[in-house]
């Protein structure tokens, strides 16, 4: 009995790590995300019963730290999931395992509930950037090809930041195609932490370059 009341204790405090970090964490910065909510809650839920139900395993922690290393490799095949929402990925599978520990280590709960704040409070800080510029790019098609030219630098600039309403601070010609006469180009501007999500923000997409080719 003393057992259960400890397996579900960590799980309360899991859950609610869990649930505090994707719904007022990561929801909030990104909130056209929420089909990536699902799979979050569910790894740290399922993850935390695997290693709990594993505290009497000599290997359980060899075991565990496996399964994270296995889980961090996933690809999902229908889509690749960006670099944000593979990390808070990795944050719900190892969540579980700090969680369990007052039940195999000598840390008492009292312990393990400051250092689930202290994660919360870091989190929350990096999440908003504080203190930290962040550099946003976007790759876009360009129609005024005679701007690409490096004597039309700053009037390139000044088009761009005209149309797009960003304040860009350079951009790369990454590819020419003559016969349409565009340009691909990637552009980097200062993106404020409270207008990342906006529709008019531009979020980070992987550039299928295997198409562009198949134009040509």
């Amino acid at each position: 009995m003393n057992v259960l009341f400890d397996l579900m204790i960590g799980f309360a405090l899991n859950l609610t790590m869990g649930f505090i970090v994707v719904r007022f964490i990561y929801y909030t910065s990104n909130p056209k995300q929420q089909k990536y909510i699902f799979t979050f809650l569910s790894f740290n839920i399922l993850i935390y019963f695997v290693s709990a139900l594993l505290r009497d395993v000599q290997l359980s922690i060899g075991f565990g730290f496996g399964l994270l290393a296995v889980f961090s490799t996933l690809r999902y095949r229908t889509e690749q999931i960006p670099v944000k929402e593979m990390t808070y990925l990795f944050i719900s599978m190892t969540l579980p395992f700090m969680n369990t520990l007052f039940m195999a280590t000598r840390i008492n709960f009292t312990e393990l509930i400051l250092v689930n704040l202290l994660v919360l409070v870091l989190l929350y800080i990096i999440e908003k950037r504080w203190g930290l510029p962040c550099e946003a790019n976007k790759l876009i098609r360009y129609e005024k090809i005679e701007l690409i030219k490096p004597e039309h630098y700053p009037q390139l600039l000044a088009d761009l930041r005209q149309r797009t309403g960003l304040n860009i601070k350079r951009c790369e010609v990454d590819q020419v195609d003559f016969l349409r006469d565009t340009a691909q180009l990637t552009i980097y501007y200062d993106e404020p932490a409270e207008t990342a999500n906006y529709p008019h923000a531009v979020q980070n997409k992987p550039y299928e370059k295997a198409t562009l080719h198949s134009r040509l």
